[in-house]
Formats: C-alpha cells, structure tokens, sequence
C-alpha cells in the first residue's frame, strides 16, 4: 500500500503558473492535478463535518504555491490551510460578488449576442462558445446544458439550417450534449464541403465582382457590336435596320456632316444649293457616298 501511494506521489506534472487573466483555465488544472494526487477532498472535502488530515492539506497547499508567483504567494502566506488559501485566490481574481455578479452579466450579455458568421469555422466558433460558458460557470452562474445547446442551433448560419432543423424535430434537447450537436454539424460540413468541391468549375452565373472585372473603365462592355456577332456566330446577320439608324443619327448632328458636292460642313449633297458636280463617264452625275 505504502509503494503504491509512492508511485501516485511521483507523477511528473508541469504546474500552470496563475497570471491576471487565466484564472478559469489556471483553477480548471490544478483541480484536476489535485485529484489525480488525491488531496482535493481538502479543498471540497465529501464530508463538510469531518476532518482533513494535515499531510493531505500540506500536499494541496504545495500544489498551490506551485502554481502560482512570488508576489501573490506573499498575500495569502498567512492562509493556514489549502481551502483558506484557494478561496482568498478566487476572491482576488474573480473579485467580491457584486464584481462577480458584473462580469457573469457581461458574459452572459456576450453570450446572447454570439453569432456565427457565414465564413468562420466552426471549430472557432464552438470553442468561443464553450469559452463563454466555462467562464460564466466558474463565476458561480448556473447555465444548463440544454439552453446551450438549443443557443448553438439557433446562431448557426444558412449553409446549417437544414441540419440543426433535423437535429431540433427528432433529436431530444432536453438530454443531448453539446459535443452531439458540434459532432453532426461537423460531419454535415464535412458533406458540404466534398460538394463544394465536385460542383467547381461548373458555375454558370457571375457574381457582381467577376461581372465589374469584364467591363472597362467606362462601364461598358469590352466587346463591341461586331466582335460580338463574330463570336456568337451571327456576323454578316444583322438588319439594315443599323443603317437606318447610323443615319438618323447623322441627321441629327449635321456638323459632322460633309457635302461631297461643295465639301462644305453642316449638310449633305443633295441638299447642296452649289452647282453639281458631273463625272465625264457615260454623262452621268457621280454620287459619292
């Protein structure tokens, strides 16, 4: 019996060292390091009406002071027993219940309002999660696996509706873990992501920006009339509609307009009051167009 507790005293553990902002995580590992030596039952002990041995309360004490610095060791060197000494180092990072009950507020308030995004992982996400209520449990609120659970189906994103609504309609809230719901998600993100995946390449439809890239400084298109009919296939198709139109609008602005009868500008040859010009082939007036 005796070489058994010797082997249990000899685990090699690296104790954390307590800082400003650890404390959640510092008090998570040390708890666990104490009982794997055996001598938590001095800071909780199974039997508030008994007594804790003064080896086993040494034994936690030291684990204590292992883990954290000089200058907080000063302040509770005068704790004479583990349990003393741990509750005065709550009290000194986790501060007076009104503080307590401030920053369990503001959690809380950061957990009603946590979201995820369209692009965040969600192993990020989930771990920002649990964070928040880690913390919030370690103030000493109350926070029930279900309303976590039941929270985490509700912020998920659109790409996850289909999956949280299956998990809400025939899974049981009311005894499932969070660890069950981040392990369906998970695998339905895995599934979305091999479909990704196989479906590249076969966009047909652009998006706002792939459409901008196309166009040219001045918003229009970079193909004209005639390189498009050359690509579509329908070159040589077009209307004498075009015509009709070019000259419409030539009517329209007569200062481009040059007569071939006199070479003047502002009007066409046969509206020309100059006498005409003749060719000498056939007698025929010669029209230039």
């Amino acid at each position: 019996m005796e070489a058994s507790k010797n082997k249990e005293g000899s685990f090699g553990l690296s104790y954390p060292m307590l800082t400003k902002t650890n404390y959640t995580t510092w008090a998570i590992k040390i708890k666990v390091f104490m009982q794997a030596h055996g001598v938590w039952d001095a800071i909780e002990p199974k039997d508030p009406k008994g007594t804790v041995e003064e080896k086993t309360d040494k034994r936690a004490l030291a684990i204590i002071y292992q883990g954290i610095a000089d200058d907080m060791l000063l302040t509770i060197a005068e704790k004479k027993t583990s349990k003393e000494a741990w509750g005065a180092i709550k009290i000194m990072c986790l501060g007076a219940d009104k503080v307590k009950k401030a920053k369990a507020q503001t959690l809380k308030s950061e957990f009603e309002s946590l979201k995820m995004k369209d692009t965040e992982m969600l192993d990020d996400f989930c771990m920002k999660l649990n964070g928040l209520v880690s913390k919030i449990r370690a103030l000493g609120e109350t926070i029930a696996e279900e309303y976590v659970v039941k929270k985490l189906l509700r912020v998920v994103p659109t790409k996850f509706l289909q999956i949280a609504s299956a998990i809400e309609q025939f899974g049981n809230l009311d005894t499932m873990s969070v660890e069950e719901v981040i392990g369906s998600l998970k695998a339905h993100e895995e599934r979305l992501g091999g479909q990704t995946e196989n479906n590249e390449g076969q966009q047909l439809l652009l998006t706002e920006d792939e459409w901008l890239k196309r166009e040219g400084n001045d918003r229009k298109l970079l193909l004209t009339r005639e390189e498009w009919l050359k690509k579509s296939g329908k070159a040589g198709q077009s209307s004498g509609s075009d015509y009709h139109t070019r000259d419409n609008r030539m009517a329209r602005d007569r200062s481009q307009v040059k007569c071939y009868n006199c070479a003047a500008y502002g009007h066409f040859a046969y509206e020309c009051r100059k006498p005409k010009r003749t060719g000498h082939k056939e007698g025929k007036q010669i029209c230039h167009l």
